[in-house]
């Protein structure tokens, strides 16, 4: 049977109630981070692409707590989940601008990370299968785990993410999908390419399926930690979407939306919204999480590069 959890937390008249001094803490963390990480990029201390998760910071900082323990496998789009099951900043930063002391020793970069608990990948839907045989491995071993694959809404044009929906269901693996659907693959629109629902490929395969959307992180972990709980407890996977919104561009520069589409989106982002509701308590934790990221920027450059890099 299809369990169907809704969740509407968009109201902001009724829904911006400011999380607690740890919850905005990690999401202003991980804004930070990403914002300095784009100024860096653009000093030239960055190589490769890399994809910030701007807007789409309330998924990790609410799903986390839920989820630990779990492995992760994570996107191209994956310094939030790095950073909510790490809070570690400087070991990421050190992989991304090729210092000693990241977390893959510079060769992994902004996509491709490791670590124990966590993988990342950019090929996009490579991690759901691989998330499987994980939660196989749990499930057999009889461990107290989920595997946690992190997708976005344009991944679901991958069809290997299908075949491990249909294997996932039938061996009632304590799996969960995460679909963080910011409305947009690149730079299309998802309403121009996906037919049908994210719900409705849930249910053509009997898999348990719930809704999120908004920032009121403790209202989302409330109705989200029992369908969650259930996996864990050998009931079967589960696909949570997650209404989200990207700020920025799918990587740095390559953003075609119209001008009055982003003001929007910038208007309705949590961050000036809950400034707007706890004035003198968000500038606080705002600006020790600022000065938090300065100093690990300053530290992090101060380090030599990895040997491999300076050949």
């Amino acid at each position: 049977m299809t369990t169907t959890s809704r969740m509407l937390g968009g109201d902001q008249a009724v829904h911006d109630v400011v999380p607690s001094d740890d919850d905005l803490a990690l999401l202003l963390l991980i804004r930070h981070f990403e914002q300095a990480l784009l100024h860096l990029f653009a000093r030239g201390h960055v190589s490769g692409t890399t994809h910030t998760c701007l807007g789409q910071e309330v998924v990790p900082v609410t799903l986390t707590p839920l989820l630990t323990p779990a492995f992760v496998f994570s996107n191209h789009r994956g310094h939030g989940h790095y950073l909510a099951q790490f809070g570690e900043p400087a070991s990421l930063l050190a992989e991304l601008t090729a210092r000693v002391g990241g977390v893959c020793d510079g060769r992994g970069g902004s996509q491709h990370l490791f670590r124990e608990g966590f993988c990342a990948t950019g090929v996009q839907g490579e991690s759901v299968p691989a998330a499987l045989g994980m939660a196989l491995n749990m499930k057999r071993t009889g461990r107290s785990e989920v595997a946690v694959a992190y997708i976005g809404d344009g991944t679901l044009g991958e069809g290997v993410v299908y075949e491990t929906m249909n294997m996932a269901q039938l061996w009632r693996a304590p799996l969960v999908l995460v679909v963080e659907n910011n409305g947009i693959a690149q730079t299309t629109a998802t309403v121009n390419a996906m037919a049908g629902s994210i719900a409705g490929r849930a249910a053509a395969f009997g898999m348990r399926y719930a809704y999120a959307e908004g920032i009121d992180i403790t209202y989302l972990r409330a109705e989200l930690a029992d369908p969650i709980e259930r996996t864990r407890a050998g009931e079967g996977p589960l696909l949570i979407e997650f209404r989200t919104d990207r700020l920025g561009p799918h990587s740095k520069g390559d953003d075609t939306r119209e001008a009055a589409v982003l003001d929007r989106l910038r208007r309705d982002d949590w961050y000036p919204r809950f400034a707007a509701a706890e004035p003198e308590r968000f500038a606080r934790i705002d600006q020790r999480q600022r000065r938090l990221v300065d100093q690990v920027v300053d530290e992090v450059l101060s380090r030599p590069r990895v040997p491999e890099y300076d050949r």
